[in-house]
């Protein structure tokens, strides 16, 4: 059983924090008990005499890493305050979505201004990525700030030069440059599970990046359902923001959470995240999508990771809903610090 699951069994099952923190404690003795006792159990194997040293890398190897510093040299990376002088057809931008090979840039300055007329600050341009920063597998992600090159103003197409270093990431799902998350569930439709939700927080936690946890279609449900979330959540660590997108409730003080932030909007598909994003953006361009009567979750509409402009300042992160968080970055050290009501009380 995976580390994170283990924990959220005991957040779903401990009657009380004082209990919750015996039993974490006591789980992770009990799983380095285990392991040193298979470790005492393996009989030592006895090192050969003669021991044969291990070789010298192959020229073609050598070759390949003064290749990398080669081409790392061509599209050293920039740092965040730094102003490159742009030639002509150079602009800096902001990637607003990726797919496939091509990633849709919006254009924050240029210079010098195109006299054609057809650039300018806000202006969305196709680019591809310079073939240098993949053969040094340097990543170009959704939030990224770039230099793009090459730059056609009449058929709006570039190319992606080089990136500016970031001030935060996010790997799932892939996003550059993220200042807030909005962990968003709903209280029906499907309803919240307790294992899912701890995934979902411990993967918010261990970014290190502030988050606000929401819970959608408070419609649904009656008081006393929300009060006895809303309790629950507290003996988490956490201030839930209960809102309903239907009923338009709540969605005030979401918007002032998220004004002037790069906010990436994660949770399971269906609890209504593209219906959220319209209704805070006062649009419908975002395809919304039912639940399934059969399983009780939400059918995928969000296909790709998108960064979509808020009216008010700041930028939202429409993500594909996914039912389980991978937890790439957890570890057994930093696990106790993505449970707020236990990273309190080991402090």
């Amino acid at each position: 059983m995976p580390i994170a699951s283990s924990f959220s069994i005991l957040r779903h099952r401990a009657p009380s924090l004082h209990h919750q923190h015996f039993l974490l404690r006591s789980l992770v003795g009990f799983r380095r008990g285990n392991n040193l006792s298979i470790a005492a159990a393996k009989p030592q194997q006895q090192k050969p005499h003669n021991t044969s040293r291990r070789p010298p890398p192959s020229k073609n190897l050598l070759r390949a890493r003064e290749k990398l510093k080669e081409y790392s040299s061509l599209a050293p990376v920039l740092s965040l305050d730094e102003k490159p002088n742009l030639a002509d057809s150079q602009a800096i931008g902001t990637v607003a979505a990726a797919q496939a090979n091509f990633m849709r840039v919006v254009v924050q300055s240029e210079s010098p201004p195109s006299s054609d007329g057809g650039g300018g600050t806000g202006v969305e341009l196709l680019c591809v990525v310079r073939a240098v920063l993949k053969k040094i597998k340097r990543r170009v992600m959704v939030g990224d700030r770039v230099l793009i090159g090459s730059i056609d103003w009449v058929d709006r197409r570039g190319m992606i030069e080089n990136v500016f270093r970031r001030s935060s990431e996010v790997l799932d799902p892939p996003v550059a440059n993220v200042d807030h998350l909005l962990v968003l569930f709903s209280m029906e439709q499907p309803k919240p599970e307790p294992f899912s939700l701890t995934r979902f927080l411990v993967e918010a936690e261990s970014t290190g990046i502030p988050l606000t946890l929401a819970l959608n279609k408070t419609e649904l449900v009656d008081s006393q359902a929300v009060d006895a979330w809303n309790s629950r959540l507290r003996e988490w660590g956490y201030e839930p923001v209960f809102c309903s997108v239907g009923a338009k409730h709540g969605l005030d003080t979401l918007s002032s959470i998220l004004k002037d932030q790069t906010t990436v909007v994660v949770g399971p598909s269906g609890v209504g995240k593209s219906s959220l994003i319209n209704v805070l953006r006062s649009n419908t361009h975002e395809r919304v999508g039912e639940v399934s009567m059969r399983s009780g979750r939400g059918k995928h509409t969000t296909r790709h990771v998108s960064l979509l402009p808020l009216s008010g300042g700041g930028y939202l992160a429409d993500t594909p809903g996914f039912n389980q968080p991978s937890l790439m970055k957890v570890t057994k050290q930093s696990l106790q610090q993505t449970f707020p009501e236990v990273g309190s009380k080991v402090k």
